[in-house]
């Protein structure tokens, strides 16, 4: 029997590099296998994470739980015949839906084969509640539904834990929260503690009306050959940030001089860093988004 495992939080909470901790300490044996959906055309998050270690299985056609009834159940189905692995770790897209893709789990081709052993999310203090606000319906279906809740960015902003606690466990009661930053006892922590009860009907026990995400978002892909200066891809944002519509998310990894940079976005932080992964596009996710200003934003001057 398979264990399942699944890594859920909004847009920039801090999913992949929750994952990467986790394959790098916690499942260093064994034989892992990674299904990574991102809300676009180009899975980000599958570069970063793709090791030798790790096999990864892309499911890049919007957003799972939009296909719950043929693509996602037929890949995990084909994934735990063929490969017959130890453990899965599936990573929906931030805007999907956490009940939806545990239906998807226990649906009846998957339940001889595999058994959903945790489901975590990732809630970022600092966002927690204006995401709550002004998107309920996905953030608050992933903290009903979860087994653990990671708090994330609790070092830059222990101001906003205990307002991000309280908005959790309102949710609900019956969650484990963490809030220590992510190291071994925190990993131990997650893995070990008690998971809820196998709800028989999801949607009436999170709570949550079926929602689309292709009906509350949208992704522009930008696909690019520019050498860009982390000066030059900071410029590029704020260009962007400017149009019309609301930036949510952005993340990309584009050449450089020195190789490559991978740009990672949530409203109000930035970051550039070198990559040792290759790529040449970034991913945008947002509302009432301007594709053709997007398109611009990071062309050449």
């Amino acid at each position: 029997m398979t264990d399942l495992y699944l890594i859920s939080g909004f847009l920039g909470a801090g999913k992949t590099t929750l994952i990467a901790q986790l394959l790098r300490e916690a499942f260093p044996t064994g034989k892992t296998v990674l299904i990574e959906n991102d809300f676009g055309e180009v899975s980000i998050d599958a570069a970063l994470l793709r090791t030798g270690k790790v096999s990864v299985r892309e499911l890049n056609a919007g957003c799972i739980c939009c296909s719950l009834s043929g693509d996602f159940v037929s890949a995990l189905e084909d994934v735990l015949r063929r490969q017959k692995p130890d453990r899965i770790l599936i990573e929906p897209s931030g805007v999907g839906m956490l009940s939806d893709i545990e239906e998807g789990c226990r649906h009846p081709r998957i339940a001889s084969l595999a058994a959903v052993r945790r489901k975590i999310t990732a809630v970022d203090v600092k966002r927690c509640r204006s995401y709550q606000e002004n998107f309920g319906a996905f953030f608050e279906d992933q903290i009903r539904c979860a087994d653990v809740i990671l708090l994330t960015r609790t070092e830059q902003f222990p101001d906003k834990i205990d307002t991000a606690v309280q908005l959790v466990q309102s949710l609900n009661p019956e969650a484990t929260v963490l809030q220590a930053p992510l190291h071994a006892d925190t990993l131990q922590a997650m893995l070990s503690s008690a998971p809820c009860s196998d709800s028989g009907a999801l949607h009436e026990a999170c709570g949550a009306p079926h929602v689309h995400a292709h009906e509350a978002f949208q992704t522009v892909t930008i696909h690019t050959t520019r050498v860009f200066t982390p000066e030059a891809l900071r410029q590029c944002l704020q260009k962007a940030e400017q149009l019309p519509g609301q930036i949510l998310r952005a993340k990309g990894i584009v050449p450089c001089a020195q190789g490559f940079l991978q740009l990672q976005y949530v409203p109000g932080s930035l970051e550039i860093i070198p990559c040792e992964v290759g790529g040449s596009s970034v991913c945008v996710i947002g509302t009432q988004l301007q594709e053709s200003g997007l398109q611009q934003a990071f062309a050449e001057a």
